[in-house]
């Protein structure tokens, strides 16, 4: 049975969902942030790359005005010479014009004339501005009376898209990246999803021998820890239904066999007529033992439905426990046990259904005569509370072990415990009773009575 908890999970394949799974999700959304990073990345990097290169091409063109300018300040005057056409075909080759400005007259024309102003004034010139209908770079300098050099150049255009063009690598490798690990993330957090699946469905199928591995992440590893629990606590419980339904069958089983073997011998004729009542009597006997087991029965699987009966009202619960005395007390000294009720003096009043408790009260007493020897007591106490009303049901008999007061109200538990040990019923009377207890909202608890044996408290609020 060990080897059999504790085998490792046989991987079942599930049937296909035509819903997308989790697998393609994750892909999905590996490559929407891959993209959405690369297009935010280009967003921010084409601004910052334009602003660099325009920042660059400016410092370029304004290293070669102010060289230009050292050059010519002692012959600007002289006009156009040889020296001067020579600079200014070599700054054409690399797509930059040169202008001379004397006596606040540029020697070309196509240069602004807020440009040749400022210059004639004295001012040094740095802009983007359009020359002779294209978008320039305007470096000039001032020389002396009137007198500077501009240069200018085509400004850097089709960066943002010499940028956005660089990107599509990238962007490209970014997508593959990402859905390649949204794939194989997926498939590491899914892998154990299907095995908690799997494990469900064969549990489902009854199979409550499956475990499931516990792997990370953490939430993955509460899954498989809550199913491994349950998958346990449902095999534990299946084992206790088997055990209950073994013990039901014999507690029906012996009062079956000795009206079979009566009824035989009345129908051949083997009983005396003078043994005829007695017969009679013992065949009641046990007719109404089987009854109680069925009520019983019965009583349990109907706890839990939403149309149990119950008669709630305001009563006085001192005559509802005083007539346990009158009712019992046949019984108990038939035994030999002596039966002590204590109640209040005065009236005490609660709401509930009085029958059902007194259901439970019989069904305690039931359950401590069974086990309770000659000359010793059974105590039934009603106590008053502020929340409510304590009734307890004392005996000293063998009682229970500290291990047994966490299952004494668990159906067949105690049955199964000490079975072939001492005298024991059905396992049904303290199960029903804690049932009734809860649908008339009270509480039940077992523990040790100072008598010697068994305290069953029972509490019923106001």
């Amino acid at each position: 049975m060990r080897d059999e908890l504790t085998r490792p999970l046989q991987m079942i394949t599930p049937p296909r969902s035509r819903r997308v799974s989790l697998v393609a999700k994750a892909a999905a959304a590996g490559a929407a942030v891959a993209l959405i990073s690369v297009l935010v990345t280009a967003l921010v990097a084409i601004p910052i790359a334009v602003r660099v290169s325009d920042t660059r091409a400016r410092q370029v063109l304004a290293e070669e005005a102010q060289l230009v300018t050292e050059v010519l300040r002692n012959r600007i005057d002289r006009g156009r010479t040889a020296d001067e056409e020579r600079l200014a075909t070599t700054l054409r080759k690399r797509d930059v014009e040169i202008y001379l400005i004397r006596n606040g007259v540029s020697d070309r024309a196509g240069l602004p004339e807020s440009v040749v102003r400022q210059i004639s004034q004295g001012h040094p010139v740095s802009r983007r501005m359009a020359i002779a209908g294209r978008l320039s770079l305007v470096e000039g300098r001032p020389i002396a009376d009137g007198d500077g050099v501009v240069l200018t150049a085509p400004a850097a255009t089709g960066t943002a898209w010499a940028v956005l063009k660089g990107l599509w690598l990238p962007l490209g490798a970014g997508l593959l990246a990402g859905v390649l690990a949204g794939v194989l993330l997926a498939r590491r957090l899914t892998r154990p999803l299907r095995n908690a699946a799997v494990a469900a469905a064969r549990i489902r199928a009854g199979d409550h021998a499956v475990r499931v591995p516990v792997e990370d992440p953490p939430e993955v590893a509460d899954l498989a820890s809550a199913l491994n629990e349950l998958a346990g606590a449902l095999a534990v419980s299946e084992a206790r239904q088997r055990e209950f339904l073994l013990s039901i069958s014999h507690e029906l089983k012996t009062p079956l066999t000795t009206l079979r073997g009566y009824a035989e011998a009345l129908a051949d004729g083997v009983v005396q007529e003078s043994e005829t009542a007695p017969v009679g009597r013992t065949m009641i006997g046990e007719a109404d033992h089987l009854a109680r087991l069925i009520d019983d029965l019965l009583a349990l699987a109907r706890l839990d439905a939403v149309d149990f009966p119950l008669q709630v009202a305001v009563v006085d619960l001192v005559p509802v426990v005083r007539a346990v005395q009158d009712a019992w007390q046949p019984r108990c000294t038939a035994h030999g046990v002596p039966l002590r009720v204590q109640v209040p003096d005065g009236p005490l009043m609660v709401t509930t259904d009085a029958g059902r408790l007194r259901q439970v009260i019989d069904g305690l007493l039931e359950n401590a005569l069974r086990v309770v020897p000659p000359g010793k007591p059974i105590v039934v106490e009603l106590t008053a509370e502020l929340k409510g009303a304590i009734i307890q049901v004392r005996d000293g008999g063998p009682g229970f072990t500290d291990d047994d007061l966490a299952v004494a109200f668990e159906r067949g538990a105690l049955h199964q415990r000490y079975q072939g040990v001492r005298k024991v019923g059905s396992g049904l009377g303290l199960a029903l009773a804690a049932g009734l207890v809860r649908r008339l909202g009270g509480t039940v608890s077992a523990g040790h009575a100072p008598e010697g044996g068994a305290a069953l408290t029972v509490t019923i609020p106001r």
